[in-house]
């Protein structure tokens, strides 16, 4: 039994030995328009999200999702976000594969995080991406506003679909017609 557990330690430490010798010799790709491997990606976003959840405080936005309030939070996103992060006319960013890791479209794939998960990304960037923190540009009222405009996205009010409609030629979906909202909780 000694030898086993022997073993096993041996070989954890030849791996951490070859993974830092494979890191520190220069074989791994730093380019920022090279794609990251699917473990890299699964690694990497595990370490991500398990940051937020250590980190990120529980806040509830101070915000309410009102239409003003929401198409504030457009205006936000189209003037800060949409270079990356593609634009209210549904375009994937030309920016989007040239960053490591790749930009999310959140407007073509909406994020599916709760608010305070969103507003702390925002609010504090994410460390080896190109995604800054804004909490030295935008006020925080702004960076809640954009957080409730992209947790809505998916379920916008008629007025607000209208807006963009008019301001950008495309919605994210067809508005609810009148009198059939779903009133179910």
């Amino acid at each position: 039994m000694r030898n086993f557990i022997l073993g096993v330690v041996v070989t954890i430490v030849l791996l951490g030995f070859c993974g830092a010798a494979y890191l520190l010799l220069g074989y791994m790709e730093t380019n920022a328009d090279a794609r990251p491997s699917h473990m890299e990606m699964r690694i990497a976003m595990n370490a991500l999200d398990a940051s937020m959840d250590k980190h990120a405080p529980r806040v509830s936005s101070p915000i309410p999702p009102t239409d003003e309030n929401l198409i504030s939070g457009m205006k936000v996103y189209t003037m800060n976000c949409a270079l990356c992060h593609g634009g209210l006319d549904k375009k994937p960013s030309p920016l989007q594969n040239n960053f490591y890791p790749p930009a999310p479209q959140v407007i073509l794939d909406p994020i599916d995080d709760p608010d305070w998960h969103v507003y702390y990304a925002v609010r504090t960037g994410v460390r080896y991406t190109a995604m800054p923190a804004w909490n030295k540009v935008l006020s925080d009222e702004d960076i809640w506003k954009v957080t409730e405009f992209l947790t809505h996205i998916e379920k916008l009010p008629a007025p607000v679909q209208e807006y963009w409609k008019n301001a950008f030629g495309t919605v994210p979906q067809a508005p609810t017609p009148a009198g059939t909202e779903d009133h179910h909780h």
